[in-house]
């Protein structure tokens, strides 16, 4: 995959917040609205879309970091959406701007990196350190 490919692609990941999506179940309060989790959550399947096309076989990312800032949110019911551009590649490290709309609105924004990674590798090597530290 090369730097020149991913620059500006973009990605996108929809729901329906769900009672399971709110603060109360995730036990953050008592708001039965979206929860800054699947909102995360939300950014992360957006950032997976963006560069599902550019893998090569056995290749694939995982999140290094995230940024969320949550401006409002929105009850049980409604739909939001993730749009995502990466807005930089260094080495294996792609990173993404994201925004989490509802209707017309912004309701958060987020920063993410996710780093690419042959996944039989990083696989073998999270076996490996489960083995060390048992």
């Amino acid at each position: 995959m090369s730097t020149e490919e991913l620059l500006g692609a973009v990605g996108m990941s929809t729901m329906v917040v769900r009672a399971a999506d709110t603060s109360v179940a995730s036990g953050f309060n008592d708001l039965p609205v979206l929860a800054s989790s699947a909102a995360q959550s939300l950014v992360e399947s957006a950032c997976s879309a963006a560069l599902a096309e550019y893998f090569a076989p056995g290749e694939t990312t995982f999140t290094q970091a995230i940024s969320l800032e949550m401006s409002t949110s929105v009850p049980i019911g409604e739909e939001v959406r993730a749009h995502v551009r990466v807005i930089d590649v260094a080495d294996s490290l792609v990173t993404f701007e994201a925004e989490i709309t509802h209707i017309n609105r912004t309701i958060a924004v987020a920063h993410v990196q996710r780093r690419l990674v042959d996944r039989i590798s990083f696989m073998a090597r999270v076996a490996a350190e489960r083995i060390v530290s048992a």
